[in-house]
């Protein structure tokens, strides 16, 4: 056996080694391998529609960003003014306008040159008597709207992230669309709940001036809200709501936070979520509580008072806690939401669709069965057509599958149904490499060639064809990935190492068997 014959031998035996030993660990041999080969290997991750799971499209309500970003703003607005001594009437964000009151002719000169000089965002837009209207720009607008989008992902992503479930597919779709899916998934509820939660958290002072009750009836003053705290009886399952008379204005919010974790109660031996501020949150929070002992603080998420302690003393240090009816599961879907950062503008949910485990075993039954039958027809006609090079062609077919599935594994590619058909339709592209080679031989030999030189010239006088078919698919694969959706990208991913690992196969894989048969002995007449 010449050099050159031994090393494409070599070569072809390694790459199909290395395929089986990544294959091996995602098929169901993986109980009785090594518990090494077994656990530290990569596996092939089933798609949502062969291990069941959620999807879900999300849209993301960007007109409420805008507004939460003029909230802000407004915010901002009233610390220049202060900062520049521009006395001002009020400063009141309304919807996706921020509306300036001035007392005379000279602050409102002040307050568009204030507005001007620091937030060429804003335009004027029609103005009320003794007030100037500001709106963001279009360009501002639309900016902050794809933000909202973008970073709703985001967040998302780190709550899924930490919610632990594995090979989650979340992307956009269209404008203000999520798409969230999620493999495996054993609690779609608790999913829901952890994805759609804002997160808003806030540190509010009660007016404990104000009469409650007069609030409940609609006599809420100025400056206040009512709110109220929801706690769950967990012996009778009964609901107590407790009023609070709050003051609109939050003194501390989450985005100060840098850590969330369940901690235990040692007292009550109960969770409760332990916070931690950074170093400006730790020095507002050690202000306010100093400046307000001996009063009470809401503490409260997406509007719902969690608790409302009164504060002893001072607290420095930057911590603090908010406690509650908590079982460990709610306690640490609150730390993630907290820790992963609230969504920037409120998400509902449009398109909500759980695929059962059985459903999914189903379709791999089916895509296997497909594939099966499929295969060994094309088998079968091979052999029956091209005899003995159908053989040889037949050989390169399970080679080609083996290493596919072995890449797919090292990748740690998602397979899905339309992957499946991605994986047979890579089968009858490797057929018609070798179709198309064996036909050039027989062309060859009718011309009077040798076998061997027969051989040799229908692989040199099939490459280019092979190449040009296989390149122009990988081309509509790789279009197919990057504008497809999730179950479309697994036939495209499938499909693309597919027709990578087919050119090797159909090209050398065959080609060694050939050369090593010829070599060894003279052949009077080729079974093909």
């Amino acid at each position: 056996m010449s050099k050159s014959i031994m090393r494409r031998f070599i070569l072809l035996g390694f790459f199909f080694l290395l395929a089986v030993t990544f294959f091996l660990p995602s098929t169901p041999l993986s109980k009785s391998l090594p518990s090494l080969w077994r656990d530290k290997f990569p596996k092939i991750a089933l798609g949502l529609d062969l291990q069941g799971g959620m999807h879900l499209v999300l849209q993301v309500n960007t007109e409420k960003g805008v507004e939460n970003h003029i909230q802000r703003m407004s915010k901002g607005m009233e610390a220049l003014f202060k900062e520049k001594k521009i006395a001002v009437s009020e400063i009141k964000a309304q919807g996706a306008k921020i509306l300036i009151s001035y007392p005379g002719a000279d602050a409102k000169t002040a307050v568009e040159k204030a507005v001007g000089d620091h937030y060429a965002i804003f335009k004027k837009v029609p103005e009320k008597e003794n007030a100037i209207a500001y709106a963001l720009t279009d360009s501002e607008a639309k900016r902050i709207k794809e933000w909202s989008t973008s970073q709703a992902i985001e967040t998302i992503r780190n709550r899924i992230d930490k919610f632990g479930v594995a090979e989650p597919h979340i992307h956009a779709q269209g404008k203000d669309e999520i798409v969230v899916q999620l493999p495996g998934l054993k609690d779609p509820d608790r999913a829901i709940a952890l994805i759609g939660k804002t997160a808003v958290l806030e540190f509010k002072l009660l007016d404990e001036s104000g009469d409650v009750k007069k609030a409940i009836d609609g006599q809420i003053p100025d400056g206040d809200e009512l709110l109220y705290e929801r706690r769950v009886d967990k012996e009778t399952g009964s609901v107590r709501q407790t009023p609070y008379l709050i003051k609109k204005e939050a003194v501390l919010t989450g985005d100060l936070l840098t850590d969330a974790r369940v901690s235990i109660d040692s007292q009550f031996n109960e969770p409760y979520v332990s916070l931690t501020f950074d170093s400006e949150g730790a020095r507002i929070f050690e202000n306010v509580t100093g400046q307000n002992v001996n009063k009470r603080m809401a503490i409260i998420l997406d509007g719902n008072v969690y608790s409302a302690p009164v504060i002893r003393e001072k607290i420095s240090g930057g911590r603090a806690q908010i406690s509650g009816s908590f079982t460990h599961e709610t306690a640490t879907d609150l730390a993630i939401v907290l820790r992963a950062g609230a969504l920037p503008a409120p998400v509902n949910i449009i398109q909500n669709v759980t695929v059962g485990p059985s459903l999914g075993e189903d379709s791999i039954k089916a895509g296997i069965k497909a594939a099966i039958i499929g295969g060994i027809l094309v088998l079968g006609f091979m052999l029956f057509y091209y005899r003995l090079s159908g053989l040889i062609a037949d050989f390169a077919m399970i080679i080609n599958i083996i290493m596919l599935l072995g890449a797919m594994a090292w990748l740690n590619a998602t397979l899905t149904l339309p992957g499946i058909a991605g994986i047979i339709l890579t089968i009858g592209m490797g057929v018609d490499s070798n179709v198309l080679i064996f036909e050039r031989i027989k062309e060859e030999l009718k011309t009077g060639r040798t076998i061997r030189s027969a051989i040799d010239a229908g692989y040199d006088r099939a490459w280019w064809t092979i190449i040009d078919s296989h390149v122009t698919t990988l081309i509509t694969a790789a279009v197919l990935f990057q504008f497809g959706s999730g179950p479309i990208k697994g036939f495209a991913v499938s499909l693309s190492i597919g027709i990578l690992i087919n050119l090797f196969t159909a090209l050398v894989g065959t080609k060694v068997v050939y050369d090593m048969i010829t070599q060894r002995k003279r052949l009077e007449r080729l079974s093909i």
